[in-house]
């Protein structure tokens, strides 16, 4: 009875193929843009992806936070509110305000005339928060409007129209301060 020369043999190429493989990753390089303490600080150097390169409201291609779903498929779905839309609602909208004006202690907020702390409760790319209180659109102006996209409704908030996605109450977009025109 002769005993096997190499009876551990698969147990050590086993734990020597899993050892090479799990530091692999150690040796690779890091991207150019990704930093790594060249006197950059930090800095990126992709195109858009600079410091000074920022949008004014946040966004980016990383915020998502301009209607898209996110898919990475090629496929994106935009939904916003047309240049028609923010017309006719600015139409709509604007004889009544204009004619209203503010309270004297209100006009110089430039809020809508609105009292302190109601004034935009809420953010694009965000669910509505559960204390605002939202308003359907009048009908005249639904009807004009026309049908949102599916699975979205428009609704005012305080002096804002907003699209909002029906299931999670997300702003979409909005047309702001209708009681500044």
């Amino acid at each position: 009875m002769s005993q096997p020369k190499h009876k551990h043999a698969p147990l050590w190429t086993a734990i020597g193929l899993g050892l090479m493989l799990g530091t692999a990753p150690a040796f690779a390089d890091k991207p150019s843009w990704a930093g790594g303490g060249n006197d950059k600080h930090g800095q990126d150097e992709r195109p858009g992806k600079g410091r000074n390169d920022r949008d004014d409201r946040g966004r980016g291609d990383d915020g998502r936070r301009d209607g898209r779903d996110g898919r990475r498929d090629g496929a994106s779905v935009e939904i916003r509110f047309g240049g028609g839309d923010r017309d006719l609602i600015r139409d709509y909208y604007g004889n009544s305000i204009r004619s209203k004006g503010c309270p004297p202690g209100l006009a110089k907020k430039h809020n809508g005339c609105l009292p302190p702390g109601q004034a935009k409760q809420w953010q694009r790319g965000a669910r509505l928060p559960s204390g605002v209180v939202i308003y359907d659109l009048p009908r005249d102006l639904s009807i004009r409007l026309g049908t949102p996209p599916a699975g979205y409704r428009y609704v005012r908030v305080a002096s804002d129209i907003l699209l909002i996605a029906v299931g999670t109450s997300m702003v979409v977009d909005a047309i702001e301060d209708l009681g500044g025109l």
